[in-house]
């Protein structure tokens, strides 16, 4: 990778040193002997910075194609000359030019993990910015003074911070978006066709499923139909919302916080192993879909497309079957005892790791002020969604000029998801509760499913509190990062492997043991002590 700016500097530069380093396009390349100060945006002469990038496999190969990259080059006379990956590659790539050395001026959309960005930070691979933060990025100060809790969670034990974060605010503590993924949407035209009512047990659940598998709800006189699918141990198109009828639940991570602010693992919990027995149940009785262990997202879209589910998970119906009447909402389940619990996520809007800047960046302070454009409340708007105004595709927004707001239109049968892979750039952003009705309006799939989760399944979320964003020391992070990589590994495969073969109860003293051999009770000393400080830190 070679970086197309290296070092100009303003005071010093001059037309034979402009000419000299012209790159295509009329943009300015750069001397190692030269580097831009008291940069004002936009520039006079364009200029290029290099950066390192991913996006959907659906969104143009060159990220320059989108409507808000151009803008924002035609705003600030910067060009951005992108390497970049679909999101199946990327993180291949990334490591491969991280170890090689071979550094392009910033990694947007970076992905980097906290143990990721504690040790590229250590060896210097990607520089400190909360200097370049107070100097250079009044945008993303006002930000974190409304919101200063941001601050905190940006901030490494060390004092230092490693990336720019990506921050959007929809709702809070039980009614965030964010503290359900994968919500149960169950077939309202075959519960209907089969003189069904919506099952609130999980033995009026396995029942209708018995029927969806049985008496041909969709009429065609074949037995095509899929009772129950899943993309086991992936996110929102993961089983776990089931597994809240039997305790505590299950969530991503494995990680809840009793109401007496006790950290457990849930997939050593008694109430785990008897939702493992209720699909073995159900897996005997083949109802669930055999490919559910192994299929990819595409395969599993394709079949929830033909409307051939009974019952599916996914974020929203309207990105797997439309957004309809056909499907709804299951609502939570009792279990045997009665008790009917949804376990709450650990997710917030809010990822650590958005942007870097690499130590072999010299235009530290042009990079600053590019970046900072991205926290400007309206533009963050359009980076975290989707724009206005293009001509050449569906739009997310129309400008009130008026009002100088965003309004959200019509998704008019598109899949949001897709729609935002499209046309949305992602990265370093922050969206705020009060910028709602003031910069932009809700999303329309945002807003029908804040008030579905406040009516069927905030009632339900037994716990109090969720794990925060915890930001550990490397040495914290290193020890977790090392036990999650197997012990996690091991719940998944255990779960899978239990749910066909229904061997739980008998094998669970030995699988408790592994959990301990393999760290479960020193991950837990550690959550536990980041609990804790977090708290403390909180006030």
């Amino acid at each position: 990778m070679k970086k197309t700016l290296q070092t100009l500097s303003v005071l010093a530069l001059s037309a034979s040193v402009l000419a000299g380093c012209g790159g295509g396009g009329g943009n300015s390349s750069a001397s190692e002997d030269y580097k831009l100060e008291n940069v004002t945006l936009p520039l006079k002469e364009k200029v290029s910075l290099h950066f390192m990038s991913q996006s959907s496999a659906l969104a143009p190969a060159d990220p320059n194609e989108k409507l808000i990259y151009k803008r924002l080059e035609e705003k600030s006379g910067v060009h951005i000359d992108f390497t970049n990956y679909t999101n199946d590659a990327f993180i291949e790539k990334r490591n491969l030019a991280v170890a090689s050395g071979d550094l392009p001026d910033a990694i947007i959309d970076a992905a980097y993990s906290d143990y990721d960005l504690l040790t590229l930070g250590k060896d210097g691979t990607i520089v400190p910015l909360e200097e370049l933060i107070e100097k250079y990025m009044p945008n993303l100060q006002k930000v974190l003074a409304a919101a200063p809790e941001y601050k905190s969670m940006m901030t490494a034990q060390d004092g230092h911070i490693y990336a720019f974060p990506w921050i959007e605010e929809l709702g809070s503590g039980k009614e965030s978006i964010h503290s359900v993924n994968g919500m149960p949407w169950i077939n309202m035209e075959w519960l209907k066709k089969l003189g069904l009512t919506m099952p609130t047990t999980t033995e009026e659940l396995k029942k209708v499923l018995v029927a969806f598998k049985n008496d041909d709800p969709n009429g065609n006189g074949q037995k095509d139909e899929i009772p129950l699918s899943f993309v086991l141990n992936n996110g929102n198109e993961d089983m776990n919302f089931l597994f809240g009828s039997f305790g505590l639940g299950d969530n991503g991570d494995h990680t809840v916080v009793t109401n007496d602010g006790k950290v457990v693992f849930t997939a050593g919990q008694d109430g785990y192993k008897e939702g493992i027995k209720y699909l073995n149940e159900l897996y005997q009785l083949d109802l669930i879909d055999e490919e559910a262990f192994e299929q990819d997202y595409n395969t599993y879209l394709a079949k929830g497309q033909s409307e051939r589910y009974g019952l599916y998970f996914q974020w929203d119906k309207a990105n797997i079957t439309g957004f309809n009447d056909k499907y709804d909402l299951m609502q939570p389940l009792a279990g045997l005892d009665g008790e009917v619990n949804v376990a709450r996520t650990n997710n917030f809007g809010f990822d650590r790791g958005r942007m870097v800047i690499t130590g072999s960046n010299k235009n530290l302070e042009l990079t600053a002020k590019w970046v900072d454009q991205l926290y400007d409340p309206q533009q963050s708007v359009e980076d975290n969604w989707g724009t206005y105004g293009d001509e050449t595709q569906q739009n997310i927004f129309e400008y009130d000029e008026s009002a100088k707001m965003l309004k959200h239109l019509p998704l008019e049968g598109a899949a949001p998801v897709e729609l935002r892979q499209k046309t949305s750039i992602g990265g370093p952003l922050a969206i705020l509760d009060e910028y709602y009705g003031k910069v932009t309006t809700k999303p329309d799939d945002a807003a029908w499913r804040l008030d579905l989760m406040k009516e069927k399944l905030v009632p339900y979320m037994k716990a109090d509190n969720n794990f925060p964003r915890v930001f550990y020391s490397l040495e914290d992070q290193k020890e977790l990062t090392t036990i999650e990589t197997d012990l996690f590994a091991y719940v998944n495969r255990k779960r899978a492997e239990w749910t066909k073969t229904g061997k739980v109860e008998e094998e669970w003293k030995d699988y408790q043991a592994e959990l301990s051999r393999l760290g479960m009770d020193k991950w837990l000393e550690i959550k536990q002590r980041g609990y804790d400080s977090y708290l403390k830190n909180k006030g």
